[in-house]
C-alpha cells in the first residue's frame, strides 16, 4: 500500500496527528484509512462515503488486508452517520470547496468537536478559505503539491470559535502561510497560472466584441493578482 498510495493521499496522512482516531468523509475505495492503520498513524479509522459502490470496494480492500478490527465502514451523507466523540481527526478530501463547506456547515456541531480537520478542496479555494475564517476555524498548516501535472492544496484547521471577517484577497486565493513561507511549489503554480493567463490574454486581444472585452478585463485582473502573489519571492 505504501508503494501504491498517491502522493496526495500520503501527504494528507502525514498531516494527521499520530495516535488520533480518524473519520474519513468521502473515503472512496478506502486506501487512505488502510494506509493510516498500516503505517501506525491511527489506531482506528471510520471510513464513510455517500455512495454504496465505492464503500463496497473499501470493505473489500479492508478485508483483503485483514483490518476489519481497525477500520469501520459506514454509508453516510457527509457527517450524518458520525457520532461526535468517535474520532479526533476529520479528513475531508477530493471534493469541491463548496460541497466541503456544506458538509462542515450542515454537520457543524460534529465538525467543531474534532481536535483537527485535514482538508483538500479541489476547487473554489478562495471561497472555502473565507468560509473557514468566517465560521471560526483557524488554518494552522498548509501545503501544496504537484502530482501528474495537477496541483493540490492541503490544509489543517482547528475550530477556535473566533470568527474573522474579510481577509487579504491574496491570502484567501493562495494561502497566507504558503505565501509567507514562499513555498516553492506554490511559486511553480503561480507561474503556471500566469503563463496560461498571458496566453488567454493574447487570444482575447485579437477578438472583437463586448463579451471578449469583458473577459479581457477579468483576465488582466487575474494576471495582476498573480503578479502580486509572485512579488513575495522578490522580497526574499
Amino acid at each position: 500500500m505504501k508503494g501504491t498510495l498517491s502522493l496526495r493521499l500520503r501527504t494528507l496522512a502525514d498531516m494527521v496527528t499520530p495516535g488520533n482516531r480518524v473519520v474519513d468523509v468521502g473515503c472512496d475505495h478506502g486506501f487512505l484509512p488502510i494506509y493510516l492503520v498500516r503505517s501506525g498513524i491511527s489506531p482506528w479509522v471510520l471510513a464513510m462515503d455517500v455512495r454504496e459502490g465505492p464503500l463496497t470496494r473499501a470493505r473489500e480492500h479492508v478485508a483483503q488486508y485483514g483490518l476489519g478490527e481497525y477500520i469501520e465502514t459506514r454509508l453516510s451523507d457527509g457527517l450524518q452517520s458520525y457520532e461526535a466523540g468517535e474520532a479526533e481527526t476529520l479528513v475531508c478530501a477530493g471534493m469541491g470547496g463548496r460541497l466541503m463547506a456544506g458538509i462542515l456547515r450542515e454537520g457543524s456541531r460534529k465538525a467543531r468537536s474534532f481536535k483537527e480537520i485535514i482538508l483538500q478542496p479541489q476547487s473554489e479555494l478562495s471561497g472555502f478559505r473565507r468560509f473557514l475564517y468566517e465560521d471560526g476555524y483557524e488554518i494552522t498548516k498548509e501545503n501544496i503539491l504537484c502530482e501528474e501535472g495537477k496541483f493540490y492544496f492541503l490544509m489543517k484547521a482547528v475550530w477556535t470559535g473566533t470568527r474573522k471577517e474579510a481577509r487579504e484577497p491574496l491570502y484567501e486565493e493562495f494561502g497566507e502561510r504558503l505565501l509567507r513561507e514562499r513555498n516553492p511549489v506554490l511559486r511553480d503554480y503561480l507561474e503556471y497560472r500566469e503563463n496560461r493567463v498571458c496566453q488567454i490574454e493574447k487570444e482575447l486581444i485579437s477578438q472583437p466584441g463586448q463579451r471578449a472585452g469583458k473577459r479581457l478585463l477579468e483576465v488582466r485582473e487575474e494576471r495582476e493578482q498573480l503578479r502580486k502573489a509572485l512579488a513575495f519571492w522578490e522580497q526574499a
